[in-house]
């Protein structure tokens, strides 16, 4: 049999995402970038395997890579970053097609939001895209409500500490994960390790039950 995709080599492994064999290279070229993986395909979660045993380096030029991110941020409002985390976990969730470029995408475009409202001038500029634009707003919605809940019961809030969190602070939060999505995704155009990674940090919550399997029985 010979591969559908190159139209040259042997097919020889089975891709649960096409429901038919195709060939190692196109295996290897293709996952994530034109086929869409599902998380529990044994060659995907072998090359996750090996992904991690490489350090990935973040290239010069990669946006908010100059902003330093203090410890004593991410420890005085880890409620904070727990739900800012929860939040994209949870739209994840909801929307399976979501990739790590979509959470990307807001996340920079949340951060840069913020970056202006400290110099003074406010101006938004969500991301176009339809996923990455409502991811958007979910995150804007989510620190919106928390800090009026923390400014409405300032002893009882979760997201209430010994003073009401910063813009700074919120930009520190959102640059943090937006550098932990860079260091944590592949950066193929269709990987979710980063969404994976996520909604295994809440392995309770009923919201984040994963869709079923993708995989196609031959």
């Amino acid at each position: 049999m010979i591969c559908p995709i190159c139209e040259k080599r042997k097919a020889e492994r089975f891709c649960p995402a096409k429901g038919e064999k195709i060939c190692a290279v196109c295996c290897g070229r293709e996952r994530e970038v034109s086929i869409d993986c599902p998380a529990d395909c044994s060659y995907l979660v072998a090359a996750h395997r090996y992904e991690d045993e490489h350090e990935r380096e973040l290239p010069a030029g990669t946006p908010l890579l100059d902003v330093k991110v203090p410890q004593d941020v991410i420890y005085a409002h880890q409620n904070m970053l727990s739900g800012l985390a929860f939040t994209l976990a949870k739209f994840s969730a909801e929307h399976p097609a979501l990739t790590d470029s979509d959470v990307l995408a807001a996340l920079q475009a949340l951060a840069e939001t913020y970056k202006t409202l400290l110099s003074g001038i406010y101006y938004e500029k969500p991301p176009n895209a339809t996923l990455p634009h409502e991811l958007y707003a979910a995150l804007s919605e989510f620190l919106n409500e928390s800090k009026q809940e923390a400014a409405q019961h300032p002893g009882s809030s979760p997201f209430a500490g010994a003073a009401p969190i910063k813009d700074s602070e919120v930009f520190s939060l959102l640059v943090f994960l937006y550098r932990m999505g860079l260091l944590r995704t592949n950066g193929r155009p269709r990987a979710r390790r980063y969404t994976e990674f996520l909604r295994g940090q809440f392995p309770d919550a009923p919201e984040l039950k994963h869709e079923e399997s993708r995989i196609i029985i031959p």
